[in-house]
């Protein structure tokens, strides 16, 4: 967008921060991260332009200010250490069905998405102890990652470490045991969803679309099928 011409060009004091992990190990180097995050990004070959600072103007002062805030522990965690090689090209985010249904001010975080989840606990993880949970861990950002982050698999590591720190809400904690019984148990599993079919089908609407019920002001609930995919499943086998 030109900000970064716009911003140096006057001024005699240029002011710059940076993140620590975008520091590469050589100039020429440069290049591939170019090309490789503009065609993760938006499929362009190659950025439109890029501007270059190699120092100060004459008459005028450069200050490159590196920023840890919390990234040496993160690189000094074997675990979660690849997440600081994000290039920010955002092809975590343009895959992640979670991310494309909520949006990116859903999160409590600067960097939203897939990498957003696992670098917002390393910096708060009390604050931010629901995002690994916004993951279906189908791994569709792994797949497309640039730079190999194992997302999901550091998603799904998060969410034991949360765990073992006791930071889960009880009420997260019960659904999730609730859930560890429905799911791991067929009769149940088969039971319940027959029972939630026939409540969506016979409930009045006023019962899940009141002022009671945030989730419902902007969505619509689905229409309950007529059998499930267990059934049509054998209905089709035949």
């Amino acid at each position: 967008e030109g900000n970064a011409d716009l911003g140096v060009s006057l001024p005699a004091l240029h002011i710059a921060c940076m993140g620590l992990e975008k520091i590469i190990p050589r100039l020429s180097d440069l290049a591939v991260f170019t090309r490789l995050l503009a065609r993760s990004a938006t499929g362009q070959p190659i950025t439109t332009y890029t501007s270059h600072f190699h120092g100060p103007r004459p008459g005028g002062q450069l200050h490159i200010v590196i920023v840890d805030n919390g990234r040496t522990d993160i690189r000094a965690t074997p675990a979660y250490r690849s997440a600081l090689q994000c290039i920010r090209c955002g092809a975590c985010m343009n895959t992640c069905p979670v991310y494309r249904r909520s949006g990116g001010h859903s999160y409590s975080h600067t960097v939203p998405g897939p990498i957003g989840s696992i670098l917002a606990p390393a910096s708060d993880p009390q604050a931010h102890h629901s995002l690994p949970y916004a993951c279906t861990l189908c791994g569709s950002c792994t797949d497309v990652c640039p730079v190999k982050i194992p997302l999901h698999h550091q998603l799904l590591a998060w969410r034991g470490e949360l765990a073992q720190r006791k930071m889960i809400p009880l009420g997260k904690r019960l659904s999730m045991k609730l859930a560890r019984i429905v799911l791991g148990t067929p009769w149940i599993y088969r039971s319940a969803g027959w029972l939630a079919r026939k409540s969506l089908r016979i409930l009045p609407h006023w019962l899940t679309h009141n002022r009671l019920n945030t989730w419902t002001r902007q969505r619509e609930l689905p229409s309950a099928p007529q059998k499930s995919f267990r059934e049509l499943y054998r209905k089709m086998k035949g």
